[in-house]
């Protein structure tokens, strides 16, 4: 199917599922138990409703943001996920060079199938890195410093997964990594189910988030907040960022939305930090939703996955550009011509909407 059939994120799903091995579909698509979380990451945002004002001048609209004062085209990354080349031979190469086609960060995974060093030398787009945490404070500190050489400016760290979660689906379709497929960033090497050794990752404690303060030379992000209370501990312990996530809704089912407990992490942090929310962002419409209660950028992420397995580069970066157009389309009809004059003025019932 040529890309240009593809006319928004939703349209890549069914025609990754036509391509892919059915257990690496599964590994993609499942949540953990029921997959109410899974389901609701997606309708939360259709329950929110947006009141567009009229008259303005929008004949010139911008995505752009800047974020610790990087200018960026649009609000938009790429949430880390593992095992890439399951999904097309390129894996995270093809990603990498998507995103910098769009000028958008790429968060690696620490189950990338391909060595950070091998994807700097493949594209001079931005590049975070996601970091689980192990065990040995040697090894994880060697592989910050790794990837922070490799010139990583930003370390997200995935606080939300002291043991895997449930995920029914996947294990029943018995996904498993291709013999000779490493993870060039995982001592564990992923395990022939694809998971971590858990003798080797490290449940989080909020004192290993000062250690890691002390030795990430560069941003630290916490991935996988939902509770106000922890994004105020978070800042006060120094982190640079919120991630708002619930891992795709991957480990523990029957979790809010991440749009839901959004505004109340947005009001408890108060600016001293930007906070970025994942998890059912498929439109335009909620990328501006995600702005309007607090967000400073979104993450995608299996919309990108499913971009990659049916057209590789080039199918990651339909998506991204599909994504970045009807935000822009979104802006003018509902009267900004910046994402930054984005607020909750725009959603209804707003507060101080008749002013």
């Amino acid at each position: 199917m040529p890309l240009d059939q593809f006319l928004a994120l939703p349209d890549f799903e069914p025609a990754a599922r036509q391509v892919l091995p059915h257990a690496v579909y599964e590994y993609i698509a499942s949540g953990a138990g029921n997959e109410i979380s899974l389901i609701d990451n997606e309708r939360a945002y259709d329950r929110i409703r947006i009141w567009p004002r009229v008259l303005a001048d929008v004949r010139s609209v911008s995505t752009a943001i800047s974020l610790f004062d990087k200018d960026l085209p649009s609000p938009i990354l790429l949430a880390p996920a593992a095992y890439q080349k399951t999904m097309h031979p390129l894996g995270e190469i093809a990603t990498a060079r998507a995103a910098a086609r769009g000028g958008v960060p790429f968060v690696v995974s620490t189950n990338s199938t391909v060595a950070i060093e091998e994807l700097v030398k493949e594209t001079a787009g931005p590049l975070w890195f996601q970091l689980y945490v192990q065990n040995d404070r040697e090894i994880t500190t060697d592989l910050i410093r790794r990837v922070e050489g490799a010139g990583c400016s930003a370390v997200c760290v995935t606080v939300d997964t002291p043991v895997l979660g449930v995920r029914t689906r996947q294990f029943r379709a018995g996904f498993q990594l291709p013999p000779g497929m490493s993870t060039p960033h995982n001592v564990s090497g992923g395990g022939a189910s694809g998971n971590m050794d858990p003798s080797l990752h490290s449940p989080l404690r909020w004192e290993d988030i000062g250690w890691l303060r002390s030795i990430v030379r560069g941003k630290l992000w916490l991935k996988g907040i939902l509770h106000p209370a922890d994004a105020d501990q978070a800042v006060r312990l120094g982190v640079d960022g919120i991630m708002v996530s619930n891992h795709g809704a991957r480990n523990l089912d029957t979790m809010p939305a991440t749009i839901d407990v959004l505004p109340a992490i947005w009001e408890k942090v108060a600016g001293r930090v930007p906070v970025i929310v994942d998890g059912g962002i498929r439109r335009g419409t909620d990328v501006v939703k995600a702005l309007m209660r607090g967000a400073s950028a979104v993450m995608i992420g299996r919309p990108y996955l499913y971009a990659l397995a049916v057209g590789g580069e080039d199918g990651v970066a339909r998506c991204v550009d599909l994504l970045r157009k009807e935000l822009a389309h979104v802006l003018a009809l509902v009267g900004k011509a910046s994402v930054k004059e984005i607020d909750r003025s725009l959603e209804w019932p707003a507060l101080g909407a008749g002013s």
